[in-house]
Order: structure tokens, then C-alpha cells, then sequence
């Protein structure tokens, strides 16, 4: 499995992009995959970390975002024989993923603001609070919508502090500061200076500057002129270490805050760019976070003020840290590469050659306990069943299949005036996985769009809670008990339009 990832770095661009990036990389590299990094801008720190990771960097000199810098991208991917490209930044729009799809490839396409006119990618990925699919009205009907906090891309080295518990001080005197990776504006600067400004006890600092930060020479001055200890550490790979050893940080509201929020770390925001405020005021709503608002209207005495409050304020920072560690589980990566693994999948309406892998599939155990008829089917009932099945033009009737065409799953629908009912199966061998919610999306979605049907009805054993909850998170709501040949049932529904595909 190759992945090619297009992504830029830069003090204007800043560096949060690639290591979002990196963290996909991580998880595909450990599914057993190879990674190429295409960049237009030289970064050697970046290359450096990437190439040690084992990862291709290629140099593509070009004007970043034009139709040129698509069609090469594309043409390295044929190169390449890549299964996927992804595309992250700003740069690129509407045009860029056009043509990149001509070139018959799958797209992923990373967003924040919803940024491009229309969207063309085959998954779009917006792992921000704010994400929404308002956001994304101008897109394909193939596009999928990966939105929220629960695809957070974090990279390899916070995956082992998933069982770590903070620990709250009365009084907190560890800060970290770290506001991204180039910060073209010195807002670190400005933040040193509003610390020198807070007068608690045994207070100590680390900052941690990017890679493509051109302030270090001052801020390296200004630390050591501090009135207290300040560490100054630069393209640092430990970052988790680092957040597990603060009591607060003052960051940026860009990607880190999703670290943070994992780590459970207290965390005063400075919004540095236009598209963070979004992120920056609905953290701060839902008690994530204390928001400073745009870096260039808060002033130092601001800083020292918020800073000190929240230092001596155990129970406001104790709440925060609840709060934030329900957004992120460090399991965003995983989630999306579940998406883009080679067994990425897609319907086909079944065939006579399936009857038998129906058969087989109809008739695993885990099935058999959770149907209406626990009894094993015979061959010859299934034939006659099957046969009426294929012929029946109120029966749809799709396989799910991956990119090696491979079965993984069946969804059939059969059809009463404007009204379905659902059956679900899926392959043993790929079970939990997540497929079963992707498949009754795709399968609802399928259904909506090609035929005159307002609601379809799902009937589930009580006991069968994998089900169960595969048809909440397509989007299926609970309408209470029903009886089904004899045995009660739970009645989910979907309503065509309440459904969010």
C-alpha cells in the first residue's frame, strides 16, 4: 500500500499541516504501508524528521495550488502506484482536486473552513469542533464527510498515553508554551514578556519553538534575561513528555489544541490566524479552554492577568481538563485510515455467482444467534429464497466489495410502497472494524438517491447491541419494540430527510 501526501511547510504556512500529516503517515506506515511526501517548499528540519521516519520526500519546485502542481502531484501518485493522495492546505482548491480525480485517483482532502468552491475528493477530512456538513453543501455525491474531533490526527508518540492520568496541583507553577510551528508574527515573544508579569511562587517555563520559527536568536535572549527559568527547546519530537509535565499552556488555536485537549492540559488560547478563531471560541464555549482573542488585542498585562487567575484556580483548570479529554481519544488516525486502507469499499448489485457466499455468510454462528430463526438455513431453502430474491423488482440487493474485489458485506433492501426494511451482514473476517455503520450509510444513500423511498425500517434482537448501535451511528433512531415473527424487536428508522449521509 502506497500513500502520497502533497502538504507544504513554511513561516507563512507554518507547520502544522505536515505534522497532522505525519500522524496519517504513522498509522499507515504501521498498517504496513509506504509513504511519500511531496512539499513545493524546502523545510530541512521537516525532511529530516520525515525521511527518519523512514518516509520518501520528493522536492516538487512549483507554484504551489496551480493546475501544474496538480498534474505533476498526479503524475508522481501513477508513478508511484499510489492507493491514495492526500492534499492538505489552503492553497488548494476546486480546480486542484478536479484534476487530480481525472487522473482516476482517490483523493483525500484535508479542510479546516471549508475553503474551495466545491469539492470533488472522495473523503473529506475536518477534524475541527466547528466542523460541519453546511460547510461542504458543493460537493459530489461519492464525497465522504469525515467531521469532528473524533478524527483528530495525532501523531505516533501520543498513542502510549491513552491510560495516563493528569494530576492537578492547588497552585500550578509548570507553564508550556508552544504557539506553532513557524509563529511569523513573535507572538512568544509578547507571551515571555506578559510572564514576567505574574507573580506566583517557584514559577518555571518551557517554550517550544517550530522549525520554521525565524525568532529564535531573541526569544533565546529574552529566556535567558527571564526572571525565572525558561527552557527554550526547539523541533522538539517529545511534545507529549512536555504537556505531561505542565500545569497550563498558552498556545495557538490551531491543531495543537487537539494534543492538548488528549493530554487533558488546562490551556489559555491566542487566536494567530483567521481560520483558528472558529476553533478558539467554540472551545471556549464549551469550557475547553480560556480564549485571549486575536493575539495583536490582548496586551501583556492581559496575559500575566489570565495566566495568574487560572495558576491559582484548581478548580477551573480541573474542569477544563474533564472537559477536554472527552473531544480526543488519540484514535482519529486509525479511524481514517480505516477509510483509506485497501479495503475501502463500494456496492454492486448481487449477482448469481454470490448465492453461495450468502449461504455461508447467512449461516456463521454470531448470525444465526442474532436472526428471528436461529435454526441453520438449508441449501436448497436458500436457492429458492435466493432465486425469488434476484427476480423480485421491490428487492435491492447490494454486495459490498473492496479495491481488490473482495466481498466484505451485503446490505438488502425490500421495498413496501415508500418504505424499506433492512438486513445487514458482514464478512466474519471483517468484522470490527467499523464497517457496518459505513455500510448502511452507504447503502441508505444509495437507496435515497435512486429510488422513491421516504424511510427505511431496521427490526434488531434486543440482544444484538453491534447492530444496534452500527444503525445509530448511520443515523437510524429508535421507534421502541416491535414483534417480528414471534420475537420482540427494536424498530430503528431513518426518515430521507433527516438523513446525513
Amino acid at each position: 500500500m502506497k500513500l502520497l501526501i502533497r502538504v507544504d511547510a513554511s513561516t507563512q504556512i507554518g507547520t502544522g499541516h505536515v505534522m497532522r500529516c505525519l500522524a496519517l503517515a504513522q498509522a499507515w506506515q504501521d498498517a504496513g504501508g509506504q509513504v511519500i511526501f511531496v512539499m513545493a517548499t524546502e523545510a530541512p528540519d521537516l525532511k529530516t524528521r520525515l525521511q527518519s521516519e523512514g518516509m520518501e520526500v520528493i522536492h516538487l519546485p512549483i507554484e504551489i495550488g496551480s493546475a501544474e502542481d496538480a498534474e505533476e502531484t498526479a503524475k508522481l501518485a501513477r508513478q508511484f502506484d499510489a492507493n491514495w493522495v492526500v492534499v492538505d492546505g489552503y492553497q488548494f482548491g476546486t480546480k486542484y482536486q478536479e484534476i487530480i480525480k481525472e487522473f482516476q485517483l482517490k483523493l483525500l482532502f484535508l479542510d479546516d473552513f471549508g475553503h474551495a468552491k466545491q469539492y470533488y475528493a472522495d473523503i473529506v477530512l475536518n477534524q475541527n469542533i466547528h466542523a460541519d456538513e453546511g460547510l461542504y453543501v458543493s460537493r459530489q455525491p461519492y464525497t465522504q464527510l469525515l467531521l469532528g474531533t473524533s478524527y483528530s490526527l495525532l501523531r505516533r508518540e501520543f498513542w502510549q498515553w491513552r491510560e495516563w492520568e493528569r494530576s492537578l496541583p492547588l497552585v500550578a507553577k509548570k507553564l508550556l508554551i508552544t504557539l506553532g510551528g513557524a509563529d511569523p508574527d513573535n507572538v512568544t515573544l509578547k507571551v515571555i514578556q506578559g510572564l514576567q508579569q505574574v507573580e506566583v511562587e517557584g514559577l518555571e517555563a518551557v517554550v517550544v519553538v517550530g522549525a520554521s520559527n525565524p525568532h529564535y536568536e531573541q526569544l533565546l535572549v529574552l529566556s535567558q534575561e527571564s526572571k525565572f527559568p525558561i527552557h527554550l527547546k526547539r523541533n522538539v519530537t517529545n511534545m507529549p513528555e512536555l504537556m505531561a509535565w505542565a500545569d497550563v499552556a498558552v498556545t495557538a488555536g490551531g491543531s495543537t489544541c487537539w494534543e492538548l485537549a488528549f493530554m487533558g492540559l488546562p490551556s489559555i488560547v491566542l487566536i494567530l490566524a483567521e481560520n483558528q478563531r472558529a476553533i478558539a471560541e467554540k472551545l471556549e464555549a464549551m469550557g475547553v479552554v480560556v480564549n485571549l482573542g486575536w493575539h495583536e488585542n490582548v496586551s501583556t498585562l492581559e496575559i500575566a492577568l489570565r495566566v495568574t487567575q487560572l495558576l491559582i484556580t484548581a478548580g477551573s483548570r480541573e474542569k477544563m481538563a474533564k472537559c477536554s479529554q472527552e473531544l480526543v481519544d488519540a484514535k482519529g488516525s486509525s479511524r481514517v485510515l480505516s477509510y483509506l486502507k485497501d479495503n475501502f469499499f463500494q456496492l454492486r448489485s448481487v449477482r448469481q455467482d454470490d448465492c453461495q457466499l450468502l449461504w455461508e455468510w447467512s449461516n456463521a454462528p454470531e448470525v444465526r444467534a442474532v436472526s428471528f430463526s436461529s435454526k441453520p438455513i438449508l441449501w436448497e431453502d436458500h436457492i429458492q429464497w435466493f432465486k425469488s430474491k434476484l427476480i423480485n423488482p421491490n428487492c435491492i440487493f447490494y454486495i459490498a466489495i473492496n479495491n481488490n474485489n473482495i466481498p466484505i458485506g451485503q446490505i438488502r433492501y425490500d421495498i413496501e410502497n415508500y418504505e424499506a426494511t433492512v438486513s445487514i451482514s458482514i464478512d466474519p473476517k471483517f468484522r470490527n472494524q467499523g464497517y457496518g455503520s459505513r455500510l448502511i450509510k452507504l447503502g441508505c444513500k444509495q437507496l435515497f438517491s435512486n429510488f422513491d423511498i421516504t424511510r427505511i425500517n431496521a427490526y434488531i434482537k434486543p440482544n444484538n447491541q453491534v447492530s444496534i448501535k452500527a444503525f445509530f451511528k448511520a443515523g437510524f433512531q429508535s421507534m421502541g419494540i416491535s414483534i417480528i415473527q414471534g420475537y420482540q424487536a427494536i424498530l430503528l428508522i431513518v426518515d430521507k430527510y433527516k438523513f446525513v449521509n
